[in-house]
């Protein structure tokens, strides 16, 4: 347990990580690394995420998907496995229950936790792997807890990720979309919001609503009105530049999946429409930033937060 004048980490070994603002004394997120049920294939994730004034923004296994964990890297089709969790989509024939699909990602071990009192490193080391167990990649995970301003009411997380493939041929990372299924093309880091935020407000750059599913923009936005609550939040949803670039593993720019019904959440896909392939050795490298705020932000304000935070 370290105390800082500034943000505190506490450190439930073999359990989670816990960052609390203290002059609110508001637990802003848990890093949750323990394993979990085999068939909702067992990853870490960020849950619950609060805002400033302690209102949570994530939902955690939800009835109709109990997979779905607050902020939580994945990948729903991978080479024929399934490392999301649940049902695995088959072309013509639909969801099905396949136990022998459901692979995990598996914490090996942590780097750093550390606070300097205005920013929390977590970096940590996992494990991908089918569900016969062989070791398929690498990651190196990076989450960064930075820029917490109280008089705007909000704050922010950086989520890197660096997955390198240790097989002797290429790793696909697909979606149901690219396996058939129109405009479902989730993979890689993905919200779900809490039940409260079902129809809330979609916005980006230049437009906004529900149409922004498969569309291309370096930012996106969800508002929601909170139960018990007169109030909202706003997560802004942003991906650095270089995830677009030319990479060993081709260009695979991001494609936003979204929705707000029947429930909120969202992806920067890195596979909505094409499989990437990556090949033996190599390295796919990904950093997102998660801006979570207080009240209903608009694009102008958004467009204003984000010029005065570069990556």
């Amino acid at each position: 347990m370290t105390f800082h004048d500034g943000l505190r980490v506490v450190h439930a070994h073999g359990d989670r990580i816990t960052v609390t603002e203290p002059t609110t004394g508001v637990e802003l997120v848990s890093y949750v690394y323990r394993p979990e049920a085999a068939w909702e294939a067992p990853k870490p994730y960020l849950h619950p995420i609060r805002t400033l004034a302690g209102d949570v923004v994530t939902d955690f296994r939800p009835n109709d998907h109990r997979w779905h964990k607050g902020l939580q890297l994945t990948a729903s089709h991978l080479s024929g496995q399934n490392l999301w969790g649940g049902n695995s989509y088959v072309h013509g024939e639909g969801y099905l229950p396949i136990p022998e699909r459901v692979g995990s990602m598996a914490h090996a071990g942590f780097d750093v936790v550390e606070s300097d009192g205005e920013r929390v490193v977590i970096a940590e080391r996992l494990t991908w792997r089918p569900y016969t167990g062989e070791l398929w990649a690498d990651e190196e995970r990076r989450i960064e807890i930075h820029d917490v301003d109280t008089e705007s009411g909000s704050w922010a997380l950086t989520w890197t990720s660096a997955i390198t493939n240790r097989r002797d041929e290429p790793l696909l990372f697909g979606s149901p979309t690219t396996a058939g299924r129109e405009m479902a093309g989730y993979t890689g880091l993905f919200w779900r919001g809490p039940r409260a935020f079902r129809d809330g407000r979609i916005i980006g750059p230049d437009t906004e609503g529900p149409g922004l599913m498969g569309e291309q923009a370096p930012w996106l936005a969800y508002s929601g009105e909170h139960d018990g609550t007169d109030g909202h939040a706003t997560l802004v949803f942003a991906h650095a530049p270089e995830n677009d670039h030319t990479g060993a593993e081709g260009a695979h720019p991001a494609h936003w999946f979204v929705r707000n019904e029947p429930f909120a959440a969202v992806a920067p896909s890195w596979a909505f429409f094409e499989e990437l392939e990556l090949a033996p050795g190599e390295t796919l490298t990904r950093r997102y930033r998660v801006v979570v705020a207080d009240g209903s932000w608009e694009r102008e304000e958004i467009a204003k937060y984000l010029e005065a935070h570069p990556w």
